[in-house]
């Protein structure tokens, strides 16, 4: 059984209803105890909750520091492509959206990547947009071989693929794999994918368990806060968590957070989460996953950031672009416009080849990052807090 048969039989409706009346006190004595239920943790995020953060906090601060030490893992994302086959009302990237899009050669992946090593990073995400012909599963092998030499740990942010299109990947040195389900409310989710393979919700659901049959050691998950509410999301995606740490137990499980942005397109977000409310989440997949990895990304504003870190959080961007060659410009010679899958060149003198302010390419990214503070800086505040930066945890020389 997939998780999409288990996933649609749970009672997340009831669930929510019943934590209104639940004690959030008792699901946190719960957690020093035993090993937390769905309804202790829709009691733990329930308004309830919200009235004990303080000690929730305090519990979940102990547990990180319990089971990960005082360090965090630092990553940068390293975007290959914006081309995009579907139409997704929320991302930049969306097929219909009339943006400067960009697919990095390989000696230019390479040359972003070299940018990255030379400020510390030793864990990168390769993140594209989902378009065969211009990110083939070949060309992602062969971005992934490139690299692999030179890089202990490679993740990928990618369109799906089938069980057998994963494992050249993962042969390549490919060793994680993150697939946000963006929202795992069916309705909402028919709503914002209009067009293009995506519209298929179990197929993507199910992408996690595909990866690891092809060998990936690290599964990361998360909806995308912001378009469905945002307790019914959290449910889901510990309910998905719970499941792979059952199933796909030979990997490791990290969960991020993301809250939408703005990006090409001006969507607006359906629903909200308030800081307060996102700080009761970190703290709550803690208690109910102790040994699971917590994503804090740069999406999320730098004093916020300063003051989640220390609460549950294991794994940080920093200095993150999310355009292709936002680090060295590289590809900048070859920004186009793609209109039905076809490449349409600039106009000579066109204003799309103005440059912009602080920015290495005019290629369009994903969305706007909040906190635009350097791997450096990061660094530093995280040694300030009283924690170990991490740059690499992780070497293929330990399973070769």
């Amino acid at each position: 059984m997939s998780f999409v048969a288990e996933f649609n039989s749970l009672p997340l409706d009831d669930l929510i209803k019943k934590s209104l009346a639940t004690s959030a006190a008792g699901a946190l004595q719960a957690s020093g105890k035993s090993r937390l239920s769905l309804a202790d943790f829709a009691a733990l995020i329930s308004p309830g909750g919200s009235e004990i953060l303080e000690a929730l906090a305090g519990r979940a601060q102990l547990l990180t520091r319990q089971r990960f030490g005082k360090t965090i893992r630092l990553f940068a994302p390293l975007y290959l492509s914006n081309e995009c086959v579907n139409n997704c009302a929320y991302c930049g990237f969306s097929r219909d959206n009339p943006i400067l899009r960009v697919t990095l050669s390989v000696d230019e992946v390479l040359r972003e990547a070299a940018e990255l090593k030379a400020q510390g990073f030793r864990n990168l995400l390769l993140v594209a947009g989902e378009h065969p012909k211009f990110v083939s599963s070949n060309y992602l092998r062969d971005c992934v071989a490139a690299l692999h030499a030179e890089w202990p740990s490679l993740s990928l942010e990618v369109g799906p693929m089938e069980t057998e299109d994963y494992r050249p990947l993962v042969a390549a040195g490919a060793e994680g794999l993150v697939v946000y389900q963006e929202t795992y409310e069916r309705e909402i989710y028919a709503r914002m994918h209009t067009a293009g393979p995506k519209r298929n919700f179990d197929w993507r659901l199910e992408t996690p368990e595909r990866a690891y049959a092809a060998g990936f050691r690290r599964l990361g998950i998360s909806p995308l806060y912001g378009l469905a509410d945002w307790r019914w999301e959290a449910l889901s995606v510990a309910a998905h968590a719970d499941y792979l740490l059952r199933h796909c137990w030979k990997a490791s499980v990290t969960i991020s957070l993301p809250r939408l942005r703005p990006c090409a397109g001006d969507f607006q977000p359906l629903t909200h989460m308030t800081d307060r409310e996102l700080t009761l989440l970190i703290c709550a997949f803690r208690l109910m996953f102790p040994d699971v990895g917590i994503v804090l990304s740069t999406r999320e504003a730098a004093r916020l950031r300063d003051g989640l870190i220390p609460l549950g959080v294991t794994m940080v961007s920093a200095g993150s672009h999310t355009e292709p060659g936002g680090y060295t410009g590289a590809g900048k010679e070859n920004i186009h416009q793609t209109v039905r899958g076809k490449i349409v060149e600039l106009a000579a003198g066109a204003g799309e080849w103005a440059p912009q302010p602080n920015q290495a390419t005019n290629a369009t990214g994903q969305f706007n990052i909040a906190d635009e503070r350097s791997a450096g800086e990061i660094a530093e505040l995280i040694r300030k807090l009283g924690y170990e930066p991490v740059w690499k945890d992780w070497d293929s020389a330990l399973t070769a």
